[in-house]
């Protein structure tokens, strides 16, 4: 295929390579602004669903548990003093 739209291009060696540079763009910049922007609600990229280990959703709170912001452990205890420098 390309080297049949190098046959078909007019000119030398030169001028085909810059049709080439000038097509190339072209066919860049009507996928960029064109097809992408239209393609991409219909590609599933954005629809993600986490569930947590028991089928619930990950966002779904159970009677008794935790709330989704709240961390079910202590954060300071991880973070141990720090050794005096020698």
């Amino acid at each position: 295929m390309y080297a049949w739209i190098w046959r078909k291009l007019p000119g030398g060696v030169w001028s085909k390579l810059s049709f080439s540079v000038v097509l190339l763009t072209a066919v860049g910049t009507l996928l960029w602004y064109v097809i992408f922007p239209w393609a991409t609600p219909l590609l599933p990229f954005d629809d993600v669903q986490v569930e947590a280990g028991n089928g619930q959703d990950a966002g779904s709170t159970i009677p008794g548990e935790e709330g989704p912001d709240e961390v079910p452990y202590d954060t300071a205890s991880n973070q141990p003093k720090p050794s005096p420098s020698r």
